[in-house]
């Protein structure tokens, strides 16, 4: 049967491209290149907008600026991640370090484009990962815990408790796996990227003073031990 007058017909939905960048010219142009692409770009400015519009408004690819003014792009994708926003993620970063890269990785990143970049190779940089990620058959949700990636903390109901560097990641970690069993090797690459040598003490430490800010921020998760195996927050 043809499709009535006026009504085109049925087209696969235009995929969302969310884009966290602070220099304006490079924005504009990103959203001129993915409008022609035929993307749906969703562009923002900082990680507090970010936050807003990716957890509202769940892209399919995620293109995220580290050095961005009020954060670093690889907490913003780490509190994303805590949230349940799961879309792949493209770093943008003038550093091109490995240490910066394993980093980026670390955080859940899944690719890392060094500026100054061709916006055609960024295209197809995008392209691999939507075909290589189709969308969910559900959208996860996420844990009730709120990160803050500008105030490097936890969003508590009363106030904003701050974390170590080391504190944020191993609890995004966890907090992007609420309710599972997050192993303890998986947690130290999380809460080292660059590597070390952890004891096993040193992360009993670093998820006990994790545990005293989430009591402090009167958030209702904790994290459990699971012996022998890790940790979960729950």
């Amino acid at each position: 049967m043809s499709a009535p007058f006026g009504r085109p017909p049925y087209a696969p939905p235009v995929p969302v491209i969310g884009v966290c960048e602070d220099e304006l010219a490079l924005r504009s142009v990103l959203t001129r290149a993915l409008r022609a692409m035929g993307h749906e770009p969703l562009v923002v400015a900082t990680a507090a907008e970010a936050l807003r519009a990716f957890v509202r408004r769940r892209p399919d690819v995620l293109v995220l600026d580290i050095g961005l003014p009020d954060a670093d792009g690889r907490d913003l994708c780490q509190a994303l991640r805590a949230r349940g926003v799961d879309a792949p993620v493209i770093f943008l970063t003038a550093r091109d370090a490995l240490a910066d890269r394993l980093a980026g990785f670390s955080a859940g990143g899944d690719d890392y484009v060094t500026k100054p970049f061709a916006v055609a190779e960024l295209i197809v940089r995008i392209e691999a990962l939507l075909r290589r990620s189709p969308p969910p058959a559900s959208v996860p949700q996420g844990g009730a815990l709120r990160l803050d990636p500008g105030a490097h903390g936890i969003a508590g109901p009363d106030e904003t408790v701050p974390l170590t560097p080391t504190e944020f990641r191993l609890l995004a970690e966890l907090a992007a796996h609420t309710g599972a069993v997050v192993r303890r090797a998986a947690l130290v690459r999380a809460g080292w990227p660059a590597g070390a040598i952890v004891s096993e003490n040193t992360l009993d430490a670093y998820i006990s003073r994790i545990r005293s800010k989430l009591r402090q921020a009167s958030v209702p998760e904790t994290v459990e031990n699971v012996r022998g195996v890790g940790y979960a927050l729950r």
